[in-house]
């Protein structure tokens, strides 16, 4: 288990700074769309802080399915349940979505919903491929 710790953190430095470029990117695109943003510095900073931590949960939460003594369901659960929190939490305090419960209901299906879409994509290809590659093993071992 410590290599998995190690390889989150290792995982989450590398990519964490990925996170403030992104909402510098995002920032300057509705800038450029004649979108006004009116940011006090406190906003500034916390939405830095916010989606460099959003950014290394991300990234570290990736070595989840790779712990072989989980199944695919609770390596997804894991994942789901860290970026669902890191998420709400920083669109939270950052005010990007209003904390009134049907919003936060019509986040949470979104989320919820595109997170599982994802998975079953991935886990379907990998299965295929996965397949594909046992399948040629054999026709070479039969050689």
């Amino acid at each position: 288990m410590k290599k998995y710790v190690k390889s989150y953190l290792l995982r989450g430095l590398i990519f964490a700074g990925f996170g403030p470029i992104i909402l510098a990117i995002i920032y300057l695109i509705l800038e450029w769309s004649g979108v006004k943003v009116e940011l006090s510095l406190y906003q500034i900073c916390s939405a830095i802080i916010t989606t460099y931590v959003i950014a290394f949960v991300h990234a570290g939460s990736s070595i989840f399915p790779q712990i072989e003594k989980w199944s695919p369901f609770k390596s997804a659960f894991f994942q789901g349940i860290s970026l669902y929190t890191v998420y709400t939490a920083g669109y939270l305090i950052n005010n990007w979505i209003p904390l009134k419960p049907i919003v936060i209901l019509i986040y949470s299906s979104i989320f919820i919903g595109a997170f599982i879409i994802i998975w079953i994509i991935i886990y379907l290809v990998s299965k295929k491929t996965v397949k594909k590659m046992n399948n040629k093993l054999n026709e070479i071992n039969k050689e």
